[in-house]
């Protein structure tokens, strides 16, 4: 284990076997806030603001979820479902609290005495749910298990920011940075930057979130249980959380109008307007997830070539798309996708994909496939709006010659596909975990190799204007420098954007309290509101 003062090496092989049973690498994971906003870019001063800790009749909330949680593994992202249950069950250094202001979570304060320092304060009281105190050295060892040369971390490129990390004393953690950092708190509370305990097992890093897994039916439910010595006083809510997976959304919905489950999230969008009208079930929507097509530019190929990609972005209608997948509910978008709520205005007319279906057969002809070409294109079975976007895609890439054959996996093989490389053209849908432009680094950054990005991609162009714009602290030139980004990103098409959506959860209003979604691309942390929701 790294100890106080410790440089990170270069390579990070001496972290393999680090003082207790637990290889360095992102486990695969078998079960067995709030205090002051903070933010990089002004002087930071440790301030403490109590929870609201009214107390409630605690029962258990059913949640339906969209699918099973393909793995729980704290530092990998497999999804919206399973990212949800992990927040549950694992913190990080920062959250957000029910006005999804970014706060301290397991520290208590965080200071920035320069531009590159931060020293956190870990609460006193925050415990692992084996009754083992937080300590910076936990920290340190989760941090540098993300970072690990053999690691599949969703956050790894992001953290490569980090020099060191040296423990004050055991609740006081000093780290430094190589370059500033406009956003490096808003990674950490990410759901894939959790503190696990440094003694666990590799196939049972132990969490410190306010729920425990008490039972689960792999494809079917994972029932968790409040965390009695969780460091908010009187946090969580509920006794209980019972995440049930209803992958068909009709069903999903149904359970909810029959009250078999409290909330659910991707409410169908066809039933939006039903559950506006209903006396009983309340909607909590917005917009800022995307569609898009992502592109294995790694195989020898038409789509190797961004003449291609580009064509690909000309010969697709958006409006079709937001019509037939979401009911009309969501814009196109036909550039970089800058997300709702940037402080940035980065939009480009001439560095967009308009729908023109000759310029997309004038640039295959000029890329030599005048005739088209056959491909396969991936989506999956499991969520109703990929497979629907993907038949949309489908046939307005017939239009101009590129015959594409669906492959629709359950979502767990999505993934797999997808971090495999096995597709040659994909629609995938995407969010940022944060309302800044820094948010694309994991989908686009080329240190990121995941599901979520072009299998292959890579861009020194690209990569430089995300790490000129992350180390960046005065607004004006982040701007400068994302709105390049803009431009780089039509240029080399890493990927085609195809439309927001507007994405909801809906609830039982009658008996479900303080459930609410967040806004924009923070709509993926919104399992955060669970510490205060409950039912009646």
């Amino acid at each position: 284990m790294s100890k106080p003062g410790h440089q990170i090496p270069e390579d990070f092989h001496a972290l393999r076997q680090v003082e207790v049973n637990m290889t360095v690498k992102t486990p695969e994971f078998s079960p067995s806030r709030r205090t002051v906003l903070v933010g990089l870019g002004a002087g930071l001063t440790a301030m403490a603001l109590p929870r609201n800790a009214s107390a409630q009749s605690m029962k258990t909330l059913r949640y339906g979820l969209s699918t099973f949680p393909p793995s729980l593994a704290p530092w990998e992202t497999n999804g919206n479902a399973a990212n949800t249950v992990k927040l549950m069950i694992f913190r990080g250094l920062m959250g957000y609290d029910q006005d999804a202001k970014l706060v301290p979570e397991l520290a208590e304060s965080v200071e920035q005495p320069d531009a590159q320092t931060l020293i956190f304060k870990l609460r006193a009281n925050a415990k692992f749910h084996n009754g083992e105190p937080v300590t910076a050295e936990d920290v340190i060892y989760s941090f540098s298990a993300i970072m690990a040369p053999e690691s599949t971390a969703y956050l790894k490129a992001s953290f490569q920011n980090v020099d060191t990390m040296e423990a004050l004393d055991d609740k006081t953690l000093k780290i430094t940075l190589k370059e500033p950092s406009a956003v490096f708190t808003q990674i950490l509370a990410n759901y894939c930057a959790g503190i696990v305990w440094a003694g666990s097992a590799e196939d049972d890093p132990i969490g410190a979130g306010p729920y425990t897994i008490k039972s689960q039916e792999k494809g079917v439910y994972v029932e968790l249980e409040r965390f009695p010595d969780f460091y908010d006083a009187g946090q969580p809510l509920s006794d209980t959380i019972r995440f049930i997976a209803y992958a068909d959304e009709n069903l999903r919905f149904a359970a909810l109008e029959a009250g078999d489950v409290d909330v659910i999230e991707y409410l169908p969008w066809q039933q939006f307007e039903n559950v506006r009208n209903s006396d009983r079930l309340e909607i909590s929507a917005t917009q800022g997830p995307f569609m898009l097509v992502l592109f294995n530019v790694a195989k020898e190929g038409p789509f190797a070539d961004p003449l291609v990609r580009r064509a690909v972005g000309y010969a697709i209608k958006r409006q079709d798309v937001i019509d037939a997948a979401f009911a009309g509910n969501g814009e196109p978008l036909l550039g970089f996708p800058n997300p709702k709520g940037s402080q940035f205005d980065l939009s480009n007319p001439d560095a967009e994909w308009t729908y023109d279906p000759e310029k997309a057969k004038a640039m295959l002809a000029e890329a030599g496939y005048p005739n088209g070409f056959d491909c396969t294109l991936l989506a999956t079975s499991t969520y109703g709006m990929h497979q629907d976007t993907a038949s949309i895609v489908q046939a307005y890439l017939a239009m101009v010659g590129i015959n594409a054959t669906l492959d629709l996996p359950d979502w767990s093989s999505r993934i797999k596909a997808g971090k495999e490389g096995n597709y040659d053209i994909a629609v995938h849908g995407l969010s940022g975990f944060y309302n800044d432009p820094d948010a694309m680094w994991n989908l686009l950054h080329s240190g990121d190799a995941n599901y979520v990005r072009s299998f292959g991609f890579s861009s020194e162009r690209i990569d430089g204007l995300l790490e000129a714009g992350r180390a960046e602290i005065d607004p004006a030139k982040r701007e400068a420098i994302y709105k390049e980004l803009y431009q780089a990103y039509y240029d080399e098409v890493p990927q085609v954007p195809l439309n927001w959506r507007t994405q909801a959860h809906a609830f039982d209003s009658g008996s479900v309290t303080g459930f609410h979604c967040f806004p924009g691309w923070l709509n993926g942390s919104t399992a955060y509101v669970l510490d205060e929701s409950a039912v009646s």
